[in-house]
Formats: structure tokens, C-alpha cells, sequence
């Protein structure tokens, strides 16, 4: 190899950690121990020698490391590796390597990776620490600690008994009885119509003295509530304890793939966040809602132990301040009588996007179904102002903008709810639009759904292919950048002389927020939450999926470096914030850390160019 296919060779690993720190003559000689691949997407997986183990480093391309299991381990894109699990341990190579876009990558022999780690400790400590990390990923797949953080696939019964529609009771009453099971589900046209249990048998069918030959469609629940396979079993408990139910069909890509019940959930382990629900739901007065509460940052502390995904501990953590909510909300309904009319508790920013960590304050309006008169007014004001000062008391401390219930300007009929979008929507100002963003993370926590889908509905109709909106959306959300300045080095904040450091959440997962907020937005997407909204921003085509993966990894990594650097401030008794300092990370956590933050970057270039053009 000469110095001119050498010197791009140099160049790109140079600006790799830690290649970044061998010396000049130590570089080249790596270089001109590589040897490379072309790895295409149409042969699946990486052939993987286990007889002859070396460093894969990726020049392009995008992979996935599996287990054996098929759990998703770690995402790899330009500038990481894989393999070297396999040189430090001596193991035989037991992960796959999907490739999930065409790829170029260099390979280099255990010779001069164990020369190098013998020459350069920073080497040597690079790989070690790495190995550390993979450990602890793989770990997480494995973990029992905490069975409400499994996915319902490990539990459900899979290849699920069903029925046609057109079946006749005493035909799906046999099919339970032979396959010894309580439900069987119904099917229409291959897609999941209902589905029928024991207690529907009991309740429509022989309590009401009908004969088996009455068709299943006229005994069944029809539209059941389901669960994605990958949901947690956390999930699925709280589903079936808000809806009554004891059997609970999973659906993936609009197909039953299995049905899990309270008798599968049993056989797993307890659930913590499940009790403290529990708890929360059985209390009787404030004061002891306040109690119950002082559990929820050990929660997060024990979640955080147990290496969960930060993005199921907003789920975890926001589905508790949910429970507390309505609790709250039924408790001063006891002390208030029944409400005057229909209303809905709303829900907006983390709580609405089911992200929340420690030190979220509160954000919430009241929709109501129709005008208050003299009587409303004063009840829902009584109701709203009680409901605000019982969060604030059980730590989700009042909104600094005012954004709340208790607020007479947030508590509003349907018609001037939608009147309220359509001065951001229809008129947008730009320093209006910076404010209302988190309305657009919305969410119906107590009430009745039809009346939130009403304004939902409306709100995205207005702002589906709105380019004047979107634009003014789009330049709003670029008025903040990711903490990187020149030479790829973190900015950090100041507070006078004290050095505050990296603000994780407003210069990194809020920017995200911000990105995958406008892109739902232009497409009507109705789901709030972050990681599903890039999810579905994947699946619609409308982001292309290796810069939707590294979206989602972006967020999901500040998201976890937060929630971890609390954790460390929660057991050294420090005030939580939302601040990390980056002295105190290793050079590999840094490394991986400026990558996140250039993701974003990169990110918000694309937004700009797609939605900012003509503003």
C-alpha cells in the first residue's frame, strides 16, 4: 500500500478515539496492517470467523450487534467498532452483526491490536472500557431485578388460538376447552375483530339464556385493547388494571401474535411501579398521597439501577405522575361532588410526551365539553387550583410560566381550545410559537377521549403540509445549538465564576423534542412521544432510517447520561440537575457523547433545509 491509499486512510482514523492518540509512525503502521470489506445489505449478517477474531472498524454503513437471542445489543455507524469483545476475552464470537446499510469496514489482525494495546495505554483503556459497557448492555437483556422492565414477549403465549368471525360460540367454547385456554381471539379478514373469555361466555351468552349457536361476533369484545410485543410487562399490568381486563392480545404490524394474561404476568416477578400505583390509587387524603410520593425518586434510582432504557423510564416515571394525577383529581371530586360537565385533565411537555426524570415541574390545562356558567367556573376553579397544589406538595413543583390548570387562562371549552391553536397555528408569531411548543405535546390524562380526539384531530389537521407554521416551528426550534464549539470541544454553561456544565436536557433532548415535534406535526402524526414519533417518522419514509436510527440513539443516549448523572447526584446528595460536567467522564463516554451531540447537529441542518427555505 503507497502513501497515497495510505494518507485517507491515516486521515480518517486519526480522527478517531483513540487512534487519535498513537503516534504518527504507530499510525501508519496500523494503516498498513488493515485490510478491508465490502459488506452488502442483501447478505443479512457479517460473516463472523470465530476462528480468527480481529477489530471490525466502520468506515460506512450502518450495522446492528445482536445477541443470540436477537436483542438488540448496539447500533454501529461510521467511526465504531465491533470484534473486539471477542480479542480481550479469548471468547468465542457469540453476538450477530446485522447489516442494515451497505458497508465499508477495515479489519485489523489480534497481532497489531494487542501490539498497540501493549504500546498505548490509552489504547489499552479505550477497548477495556468498552468491553465494560458492552458487558453491561448485554447484561440488561438478562436481568431479572426487575420483571415490570421485561417485554411482554418474554411472557405472552405465543401462537394465540383464534376463531373467525362467522364461528358460532359453542365452536369457540370447544376450540377453549381442547387447548385448555380462557380466551380465544376473532378474526376478520386476518385482522384481530375481538376477542372472547370466560367471562364473556358467563356474562352475554349464559346469564342471559342464549344457546350456543349464537354467533361469536354478537358475544365477543370487539375492539379489545392491545399491546406491541415490545412493549414492557410494566405496560401491559398497568393496561389491564385500568381497563379491568385479565387477557390482553398482542398486536405487531396489525397481526395477533399472542395474547398475555394476569395468570403470565403472575408467573413473573413483582412489580414495583405497579405497587406504587397501587399505592397511590388506595390512598384516601393528601397527606398520604404526599407519603407515597417520597417512594418516587428511590423508584427512579432503583430503574436507573437496573440499567433500564431512559426512554422506558419516562414511560415508568410519567405513568406514576399519571396515577397521582387522577388521584388527586378523584379525591377532590369526593370533597367537590360531580363535576357540572364532561372535562378533560390535559397533560403537556414531558408529562404529555411520557419523558419525565427528576425535576419536573408541572404543565396542564383543563378541556372542557362545553361554556361554564357562574356554578362550573367556581367548581372547576376550586377543582384546579386543589388538584396543582397536591402535585406541587408530592414534589412536581408549580410550571415558572404559569402553564397550568389552576390558571383561568388554560381551562377551556373545546371551540376556544381550538381557536387558542389556530392564533399559533393560522397566525404564527415567532416569539408565540417559541412559548406554545410544549402545547403541542399533548396528552389526555383523566376524561373522556373523544373530546381530546376532537381537538386533536383538529389541531393536526391545521398543521399537516402548513409551510408558513412549520417554518416559523422549524426557526424556532434552531435558535438553540448542540454544546459543541470548535475543534468538536463541549460548551459549557456558567453560572458567574461557577462552571454549571453541559445541559443535557435543554441543549440535547429538548432540541430532539424540538426536530422530531415539527416533522410529526407536518405529517399529522398523533403520537406524542419522542422515540415513537421518530419510530413512525421511519416507518412513513418521511426521515430515512439511518438518520432516524441515529436520531433515536442520539436521544436515548443524552436521555440515558442524564438520568444516570442524577443518579450520581441522588446517592452523593447533591441537588439534581440537569447539568454534567465532562471532566468527570471517561474519554470513551466524551467520545460517544460529542458523536450525540453532532447527530443533532446534523439533524437540525436537515430541518432547516427542509422547512426553513422561504421563511
Amino acid at each position: 500500500m503507497d502513501a497515497s491509499e495510505l494518507q485517507p486512510i491515516s486521515h480518517f482514523l486519526n480522527q478517531l478515539t483513540p487512534f487519535d492518540s498513537l503516534s504518527p509512525a504507530t499510525l501508519e503502521r496500523c494503516c498498513r496492517a488493515l485490510t478491508v470489506g465490502y459488506y452488502g445489505k442483501s447478505s443479512v449478517y457479517v460473516p463472523l470467523d470465530e476462528a480468527h477474531p480481529q477489530l471490525y472498524i466502520v468506515r460506512s454503513g450502518a450495522f446492528e450487534v445482536r445477541s443470540e437471542d436477537g436483542d438488540l445489543i448496539d447500533r454501529l455507524g461510521d467511526g465504531d467498532f465491533f470484534g473486539f469483545p471477542s480479542l480481550l476475552s479469548g471468547d468465542k464470537v457469540s453476538n450477530r452483526v446485522q447489516i442494515l446499510e451497505d458497508g465499508l469496514v477495515y479489519h485489523l489482525d489480534p497481532n497489531t491490536f494487542n501490539q498497540l494495546r501493549s504500546e498505548s495505554r490509552e489504547f489499552d483503556r479505550f477497548f477495556n472500557r468498552a468491553f465494560a459497557k458492552r458487558l453491561r448492555h448485554q447484561s440488561r437483556f438478562k436481568a431479572k431485578e426487575l420483571g415490570s422492565t421485561n417485554r411482554v414477549s418474554s411472557l405472552m403465549s405465543k401462537h394465540p388460538l383464534t376463531i373467525d368471525i362467522n364461528a358460532t360460540v359453542t365452536e369457540a367454547a370447544k376450540l377453549m376447552r381442547d387447548a385448555r385456554v380462557s380466551s380465544v381471539l376473532i378474526i376478520d379478514n386476518q385482522k384481530l375483530a375481538g376477542i372472547l373469555t370466560d367471562r364473556d361466555l358467563r356474562n352475554r351468552v349464559l346469564a342471559e339464556g342464549l344457546d350456543g349457536l349464537l354467533p361469536v361476533h354478537q358475544a365477543m369484545t370487539c375492539a379489545p385493547t392491545t399491546l406491541a410485543s415490545s412493549a414492557l410487562v410494566f405496560e401491559a399490568m398497568l393496561l389491564m388494571s385500568q381497563h379491568n381486563i385479565h387477557h390482553l392480545p398482542i398486536i405487531d404490524e396489525q397481526q395477533p401474535v399472542g395474547v398475555i394474561t394476569s395468570t403470565d404476568i403472575l408467573r413473573g416477578q413483582s412489580s414495583q411501579p405497579l405497587l406504587l400505583i397501587g399505592e397511590i390509587e388506595r390512598q384516601h387524603d393528601l397527606d398520604s398521597l404526599i407519603s407515597v410520593s417520597k417512594q418516587i425518586p428511590l423508584l427512579l434510582q432503583n430503574l436507573i439501577s437496573a440499567d433500564a432504557r431512559a426512554e422506558e423510564i419516562g414511560r415508568v416515571l410519567t405513568s406514576v405522575t399519571d396515577a397521582l394525577t387522577r388521584r388527586l383529581i378523584l379525591l377532590n371530586q369526593q370533597i367537590l361532588g360531580e363535576a357540572p360537565m364532561p372535562f378533560c385533565w390535559l397533560a403537556f411537555g414531558s408529562q404529555g410526551r411520557q419523558d419525565q426524570a427528576a425535576c419536573s415541574d408541572q404543565d396542564n390545562g383543563l378541556l372542557l365539553a362545553h361554556e361554564m356558567d357562574e356554578y362550573a367556573e367556581g367548581y372547576f376553579e376550586a377543582l384546579t387550583k386543589a388538584v396543582c397544589a397536591g402535585l406541587d406538595k408530592c414534589g412536581y413543583v408549580y410550571c415558572p410560566g404559569d402553564i397550568m390548570a389552576q390558571n383561568p387562562q388554560w381551562r377551556m371549552t373545546l371551540k376556544q381550545w381550538q381557536t387558542k391553536f389556530d392564533t399559533w397555528v393560522v397566525r404564527p408569531e415567532p416569539k408565540a410559537l417559541m412559548h406554545a411548543s410544549i402545547f403541542f405535546d399533548m396528552r389526555c390524562v383523566f376524561g373522556p377521549t373523544n373530546l381530546f380526539d376532537s381537538l386533536q384531530d383538529n389541531v393536526l389537521e391545521s398543521t399537516k403540509d402548513n409551510d408558513i407554521f412549520l417554518a416559523g416551528m422549524a426557526a424556532n426550534s434552531l435558535q438553540v445549538s448542540p454544546p459543541l464549539g470548535f475543534f468538536k470541544k463541549f460548551v459549557l454553561e456558567r453560572d458567574g465564576q461557577e462552571v454549571k456544565g453541559i445541559d443535557l436536557k435543554h441543549k440535547g433532548n429538548a432540541l430532539i423534542n424540538d426536530i422530531a415535534r415539527v416533522y410529526a406535526l407536518s405529517a399529522g402524526i398523533k403520537e406524542v412521544n419522542t422515540a415513537k414519533r421518530i419510530r413512525l417518522l421511519m416507518e412513513q419514509n418521511i426521515i430515512n432510517r439511518k438518520d432516524a436510527l441515529n436520531l433515536a440513539d442520539a436521544h436515548e443516549f443524552i436521555a440515558h447520561m442524564r438520568l444516570s448523572n442524577q443518579g450520581y447526584q441522588f446517592t452523593h446528595n447533591e441537588p439534581l440537575s440537569n447539568f454534567l460536567k465532562p471532566q468527570n467522564l471517561s474519554s470513551l463516554v466524551r467520545h460517544q457523547l460529542r458523536d450525540a451531540f453532532k447527530v443533532v447537529h446534523d439533524a437540525q441542518a436537515g430541518i432547516k433545509l427542509k422547512f426553513t427555505r422561504s421563511f
